[in-house]
């Protein structure tokens, strides 16, 4: 959801100190949800599409 995207997107820029954008935020949320389910040892790899750098005028950040 939106909701699960902006929430990933804040946890990058607040826990990892990445500024990324909701795209990016939805592909993490993604990644995450896949590596809850992988076997014991996998390797997932996800693309971090767009920066925050268009949001920073809106509550995003």
């Amino acid at each position: 959801t939106d909701d699960d995207a902006i929430e990933s997107a804040r946890f990058l820029a607040s826990e990892i100190g990445l500024l990324v954008g909701t795209s990016a935020g939805a592909n993490f949320w993604g990644a995450c949800q896949v590596a809850k389910t992988a076997e014991k040892v996998a390797t997932i790899v996800t693309v971090l599409p767009d920066r925050a750098e268009r949001y920073f005028s809106t509550a995003l950040i």
